[in-house]
C-alpha cells in the first residue's frame, strides 16, 4: 500500500525510498515486530479468559508436559498472522500476484488451523478437526495456489521443475505440476505442524527458512542477480522478500511470549499457516527441492513419524522412544532448551546449505 507514495516522488526525495524492496522489507519487519509486542499481552489475556483449561495435553506424550504445559493457552498463531497480514498489506505492492497468492495460502491454512484449535479447546480434547477433512481442505487450497503459479510464472518456466546445482536444467512436469505443488505446500504445512511440540521449537526454524527463502525470492526476481548466479529468472518474486520479512518480524514478536516457559502456543493456527507459507514461496520461486534442504529439520521430524508408524505396524516395535523425534530426545534425558537450541542450530546450518545452491552450479 505504501508503495503508491512513490507517485509523489520526483526521484530524489523521501518518497523515492518506497520504490526499493529492501527498504520496504525493513519497514515490514519492524511493523510486524511492533504489532507483536503491542498485541501480544492483550491477546494472551483474552485467550486465557476464553480457554479455561488451555491447550489439551496428550496423555500419551512426555510425562513432564502434563505438569509444565497444562493450562497454557493455544491459538497464538493469530498474533503472527495478524502481524504478517497487516505488515504485508502495508508494505508490499498490492498489484503483485505472488504476494496475494502466498498471503491467501497462509491465511487459508491459518483458518483451517483455527477451526482445528477451536474444536480442541471447546471439546477439551486433543482430537480436533478430522484429519481427512483437514487434508482435503489443505489440498484444495494448495491446488488453487499451484494453478495460480502456472498463471504467474513466465511461459518458459510454467509447469517446470528446476533442479538445484544443475545449471539450466528443467524437468517438464506438465499436468503433474499442480499435484506436485499440492504435495509441497501441504507437506510443508503438516511438517511444521508436527515440529511444533516444544516451546520455541518450530517458530525459529520457520523464521530461518523464511529468511533463506526471502533471499532466494529477491535473487530470482532480479534479472542481474539471476544472470550472475545462473538461476532461473522469475519476475515479480522479489516482493516476497517483504512477506518473508513480515513473517520474521511477527515470528520474533511471538517468540517473545513463546520462549520457555511458553505463555502461549501457536497451535495449528500458526503451524499450518506458516508451513503452508513456506511451501507456497518455494513453489512461486521455483525452489521446491531446495525447500527440502532449507526445511530439512521439518522433513526429519515428519520422516520420524512415518518410520515409527510403519515399523510399529509391521513389527510391533518402535524405532524411536517417541515420535516426532524431538520427543525421542526428551525421553533420552535431554532438557527441553537443549533440544530446542540444538534444533535451531541444525536449521541454520541447513538454511546455509540451501542458500549455497544458488551459486554452486
Amino acid at each position: 500500500m505504501l508503495y503508491w507514495l512513490t507517485a509523489f516522488s520526483d526521484g530524489g526525495d523521501f518518497f523515492n525510498l518506497f520504490r526499493y524492496i529492501t527498504f520496504r522489507a525493513g519497514g515490514a519487519f519492524f511493523t510486524a515486530l511492533i504489532f507483536g509486542f503491542m498485541f501480544g499481552v492483550p491477546l494472551i489475556n483474552l485467550l486465557k479468559r476464553k480457554q479455561s483449561n488451555g491447550q489439551p495435553i496428550r496423555d500419551d506424550g512426555p510425562e513432564g508436559h502434563l505438569l509444565t504445559k497444562q493450562g497454557t493457552p493455544t491459538m497464538g498463531g493469530v498474533l503472527i498472522l495478524g502481524a504478517l497480514t497487516v505488515s504485508t498489506l502495508l508494505w508490499a505492492r498490492l498489484d503483485n500476484g505472488f504476494v496475494w497468492t502466498v498471503l491467501l495460502v497462509t491465511v487459508s491454512f491459518g483458518l483451517v488451523g483455527f477451526v482445528d484449535d477451536y474444536a480442541k479447546v471447546t471439546k477439551n480434547s486433543h482430537a480436533g478437526l478430522s484429519g481427512k477433512i483437514r487434508l482435503l481442505i489443505g489440498f484444495l487450497i494448495a491446488a488453487c495456489a499451484g494453478y495460480a503459479a502456472t498463471l504467474l510464472h513466465p511461459d518458459d518456466l510454467t509447469n517446470q521443475l528446476a533442479l538445484p546445482v544443475f545449471k539450466d536444467v528443467l524437468v517438464n512436469l506438465g499436468i503433474i505440476f499442480i499435484p506436485f505443488a499440492m504435495f509441497v505446500i501441504v507437506g510443508a504445512a503438516n511438517s511444521v505442524n508436527l515440529t511444533d511440540g516444544l516451546d520455541g521449537l518450530a517458530i525459529m526454524p520457520v523464521m530461518i527458512a523464511a529468511a533463506a527463502l526471502g533471499i532466494i525470492a529477491y535473487a530470482v526476481g532480479r534479472v542481474d542477480f539471476t544472470e550472475y548466479l545462473d538461476v532461473h529468472y522469475v519476475p515479480g518474486t522479489g516482493e516476497l522478500l517483504i512477506f518473508c520479512s513480515a513473517l520474521i518480524g511477527g515470528g520474533l514478536g511471538f517468540l517473545w511470549y513463546n520462549a520457555p516457559p511458553a505463555a502461549v502456543f501457536m497451535g495449528d493456527t500458526g503451524s499450518l499457516a506458516l508451513g503452508g507459507a513456506l511451501g507456497a514461496i518455494a513453489v512461486m520461486t521455483k525452489h521446491e527441492l531446495v525447500l527440502g534442504i532449507i526445511g530439512g529439520l521439518f522433513v526429519v521430524e515428519t520422516l520420524s513419524v512415518i518410520i515409527q508408524v510403519l515399523y510399529f505396524k509391521r513389527t510391533g516395535k518402535r524405532v524411536f522412544l517417541m515420535a516426532p523425534i524431538h520427543h525421542h530426545f526428551e525421553k533420552k534425558g535431554w532438557a527441553e532448551p537443549q533440544i530446542v537450541i540444538r534444533f535451531w542450530i541444525i536449521s541454520l546450518i541447513l538454511a546455509m546449505i540451501g542458500l549455497a545452491t544458488l551459486k554452486i552450479r
